[in-house]
């Protein structure tokens, strides 16, 4: 239980820390490239999150948790999201967030382009993230933390 309650901890620090770069720090420097360290921020918190998620379920035996992170996340996605009321849209924006963060460890370079800093990869895909769509990130991140304290801190 312990370590549930650590996660949950952690991914509020990591959230708070977030939040305070994206609406204090970014608009004072406005470097773009900031918001890649925002974003991954934001990614590390919703995964604290979803592992607290995962975790009481498990404890409660309502869930099985296996050693590939990939098939608890689609545990998470499949049993604990709806109990949860966590949308099918957010859940989208959760795998777009993750496969952004995923593009960036492997991108060989990226650059910023006007408001926006585009990630290439080996394939010649590029993705590109603006201040929006970091914004809109940060309010799934704060759902999430929110419906999983609901129900674990209850």
């Amino acid at each position: 239980m312990e370590k549930i309650f650590e996660n949950l901890e952690r991914s509020e620090r990591t959230f708070q820390t977030a939040s305070h770069l994206l609406y204090i720090t970014f608009p004072l420097v406005r470097e773009q490239r900031l918001l890649l360290k925002i974003l991954l921020e934001i990614k590390e918190s919703i995964k604290d999150a979803i592992s607290s998620i995962l975790q009481y379920e498990y404890l409660y035996k309502r869930i099985k948790l296996y050693q590939n992170p990939e098939i608890n996340f689609n545990t998470f996605l499949e049993k604990c999201a709806p109990k949860y009321g966590i949308s099918k849209s957010t859940c989208k924006e959760i795998k777009e967030l993750f496969e952004i963060a995923k593009k960036h460890k492997e991108s060989p370079f990226e650059f910023v382009r006007g408001e926006k800093v585009v990630i290439f990869s080996e394939n010649s895909n590029h993705k590109t993230i603006n201040l929006e769509k970091v914004k809109k990130f940060t309010e799934v991140n704060k759902e999430i933390l929110e419906k999983a304290k609901k129900i674990i801190l209850r």
